[in-house]
């Protein structure tokens, strides 16, 4: 479905990303991660890829009234559609508990069933405020952040993890950039300084744990 060297449109920036490309947003206003959000989704559309919204403090009337709002029309929602809207809980915890490495497992499974299903590529975005619930194994969050880059070579993992600095506490949100290789700033897409190669930031973190 796609190549290394494939460069995709972002929406909200005119440079051209790699498919595979891991983001971040942390944010504090909704106005500016409303406007970043939506405008990646929709050029997501324009570009003929599956588009996936994990919603959790936004309803997905919400989320729709996003895309009206600047005159897109949204396919009808149903499975193995252009646009697929879940909670993040159903999204990110089977059976009610959190697992890295089962959920990485079926974001592989997706992307399969895109590339079946014809799309020319897959993207997403997800509020990530659902790690905050106490939901088994939620304390893993940052281990699968870090996961999502070591298959992301193979499986084109387009996405945003959306953050909101109101909510998590500031050595949180240092190790979510630790694991994003690009960050949204000033509403631009830049290589991320703090970034960490997966093996780097696994041993790190198994290194506080023992």
């Amino acid at each position: 479905m796609n190549s290394p060297q494939r460069l995709v449109d972002m929406g909200f920036t005119q440079e051209r990303f790699p498919a595979g490309t891991h983001m971040c947003l942390i944010f504090d206003e909704e106005e500016y991660r409303r406007k970043i959000v939506t405008e990646f989704l929709a050029a997501g559309l324009g570009n003929g890829e599956q588009v996936r919204y994990m919603t959790d403090v936004n309803s997905a009337e919400d989320v729709l009234s996003w895309f009206r709002d600047i005159g897109v029309e949204i396919p009808e929602l149903k499975d193995g559609g252009p646009f697929v809207m879940f909670s993040a809980e159903r999204a990110y915890c089977a059976n009610g508990r959190f697992d890295p490495v089962e959920t990485v497992e079926r974001m592989k499974s997706r992307y399969h069933d895109a590339d079946r299903l014809g799309y020319s590529g897959t993207r997403g975005a997800g509020e990530m405020s659902w790690a905050l619930k106490g939901i088994p194994g939620s304390e893993r969050l940052i281990e699968f952040e870090a996961l999502i880059n070591a298959a992301s070579e193979k499986y084109h993992f387009l996405g945003i993890c959306q953050y909101d600095a109101r909510l998590f506490d500031g050595a949180t949100l240092l190790n979510v950039l630790k694991v994003h290789p690009f960050m949204v700033a000033q509403g631009q897409l830049v290589r991320n300084p703090f970034y960490m190669r997966p093996e780097e930031f696994l041993k790190e973190l198994a290194e506080k744990k023992s």
